[in-house]
């Protein structure tokens, strides 16, 4: 198949031989979303932009890379107005809030349930990032995106199967987006490359991993490193997806 502008992320992502190209595509993503929100484009500095931030707010993570990026005005900006919203959204669940009787039973529950409307709000801030909303649209796309090549072009199922398979996370988003985008013939298909791929590379990092515990025995200080050098940085990528090792991404004048 001819590539395409859309495609040439993924076939990059591919390309790059990493542990999971859905890792490649979300660390790039993520960091043109950093720039775009505080890089020298200046986009906050745009009221339809910061009414977004403004109603959005971040994420405990974002706020982290954000502070990490290093525009101090930018960040200082986009807290000026975001905390007018939140103080003035603050009075108005005050003005309104009614405490809720717990009820006996409520003691001996073992899951935490939201059982006022100071919590629900609190809860819903903790659960809105604008970074985080920007990423999730755009990864869709690039879900339909893998799907659309896995059914057009032969090439890029050989560069799937090829691979070093997926870390978990990414893996679970692929098997469940698999359900939507693929009938049940091709699903069968599909997990039957996909599943032995994961199989064997995770027992690949594994082994990665047992190494780098037996080369800090004495009796292999000497011995070949093998592929495990970066194994406790891999491994871990593989199961929660990211890259543990990585500097902070951060602001370019």
């Amino acid at each position: 198949m001819k590539e395409q502008l859309y495609t040439i992320p993924l076939n990059d992502a591919f390309a790059a031989n990493d542990e999971c190209p859905f890792c490649f595509i979300e660390r790039k993503v993520e960091q043109d979303l950093l720039d775009f929100t505080l890089g020298s484009g200046s986009s906050y500095m745009e009221s339809d932009i910061r009414d977004k931030t403004d109603k959005a707010g971040f994420c405990r993570m974002h706020f982290q890379k954000m502070f990490q990026y290093g525009n101090t005005l930018g960040n200082a900006w986009i807290l000026k107005t975001h905390y007018l919203k939140m103080n003035a959204e603050l009075s108005n669940e005050i003005k309104h809030f009614k405490p809720v009787k717990a009820k006996f039973t409520d003691r001996f529950r073992k899951t935490k349930e939201i059982n006022n409307s100071m919590s629900a709000w609190v809860f819903s801030k903790e659960q809105s990032c604008f970074i985080c909303e920007q990423y999730q649209d755009i990864y869709q796309r690039y879900l339909d995106t893998f799907f659309y090549m896995y059914k057009k072009d032969p090439a890029f199922v050989e560069k799937v199967r090829q691979s070093k398979g997926f870390c978990l996370v990414h893996f679970g988003d692929l098997c469940e987006a698999a359900v939507s985008s693929l009938s049940e013939k091709q699903q069968q298909y599909f997990f039957d490359m996909l599943f032995p791929l994961m199989q064997e590379n995770m027992q690949r990092v594994s082994k990665d991993v047992n190494w780098l515990v037996e080369k800090f025995d004495y009796q292999n200080q000497n011995a070949d490193w093998k592929n495990s050098k970066d194994a406790a940085q891999r491994g871990m990528q593989k199961l929660k997806g990211g890259y543990p090792a990585d500097a902070p991404y951060q602001y370019k004048k």
